[in-house]
């Protein structure tokens, strides 16, 4: 699972784009490399011309939303006609590969924040395609009965909690923030902070729910759980988790230009809290879906049971 925000996946993020830079730098000019590509890298050239029947769709490696949302969109080009292809990538690379036309599209470009480098970097090479989810906050969440309503209620409750937040990652960057900006903002230095994983956390709270006992967690959205458990985020007043950010569409250099339909359709396109948890509800919850074929049922199980959603997409 991800949440390594900012420093620590930049930091991933920029030795990944170091690796591929110096891939690109020993390519084979006699045209070795992958076939996908132009120059014997796997990449197309940005000035030659696209194959107006074929997208390449990048997606992040373990990024929920954004295999999510590539998935719909994988099947919403397709019933329109279009030859889809999906190509995974860390973050760093996969910038790097939409800067240089190595993919067409891309869901999953957090901003303003946590993607900031990358944009300043590459930003003149891509295209924003929009906003298709608008909140995309840090949150500490907790069972939808529980007795408090802010985190600033959190301490004096703490032994209805058995006095513990359960936490993720020890390097994410939601762990870092919650020790040095949630725990001593309001107060929480009594409570016992568990760093664990994202897994061992979602057991945690499944077990909590299943006993009908209170928890309290470091989450963030989007995430399924939000649609698979009785979860509600506490209020925020010193707004010590920061904004909530928005998931942009990105795309290389013209493809407006190469793909004016599609590009629109995009441009359009938003999903609700609702409708994403629900998805990823099933793909990666319900199914534990990993691979692509397993993705791909997912996303039509989801559609077979919200069948004016496909079409809505492309109108």
């Amino acid at each position: 699972m991800r949440r390594y925000r900012k420093a620590s996946a930049l930091m991933a993020g920029a030795a990944a784009t170091a690796l591929l830079v110096a891939a690109c730098g020993n390519g084979d000019d006699n045209g070795n490399g992958d076939d996908t590509g132009a120059n014997g890298n796997g990449e197309r050239v940005c000035d030659e011309p696209a194959d107006s029947n074929s997208i390449t769709i990048g997606a992040f490696n373990g990024w929920e939303e954004g295999i999510a949302a590539t998935y719909l969109w994988k099947a919403a080009f397709e019933a329109e006609g279009y030859d889809v292809t999906v190509e995974f990538a860390d973050v760093g690379p996969l910038y790097l590969g939409m800067a240089q036309c190595a993919y067409d599209v891309a869901f999953d470009a957090w901003l303003p924040a946590t993607h900031e480098d990358y944009w300043d970097e590459h930003g003149d090479q891509m295209e924003d395609l929009g906003v298709w989810f608008d909140e995309a906050p840090l949150t500490i969440a907790v069972n939808e009965d529980a007795p408090i309503q802010s985190l600033d209620e959190l301490a004096d409750a703490a032994d209805q909690f058995d006095n513990r937040i359960v936490g993720i990652e020890p390097g994410a960057g939601l762990t870092r923030i919650t020790q040095d900006e949630v725990i001593p903002t309001y107060g929480l230095e009594g409570m016992e902070f568990i760093e664990s994983s994202t897994a061992a956390m979602l057991a945690e709270l499944q077990g909590a729910v299943d006993r009908g006992d209170n928890v309290v967690v470091t989450l963030w959205e989007p995430h399924w759980a939000y649609d698979a458990f009785p979860i509600r985020n506490l209020e925020d007043p010193e707004n010590a988790l920061g904004d909530p950010e928005q998931i942009h569409a990105f795309a290389r250099a013209d493809f407006t230009a190469d793909f004016a339909e599609a590009a629109e359709w995009v441009g359009n396109w938003s999903m609700t809290a609702d409708d994403l948890y629900s998805l990823e509800n099933i793909m990666f919850n319900e199914n534990e879906a990993a691979t692509e074929d397993e993705y791909e049922a997912s996303t039509q199980q989801w559609l077979d049971e919200n069948p004016d959603f496909l079409p809505n997409m492309t109108n």
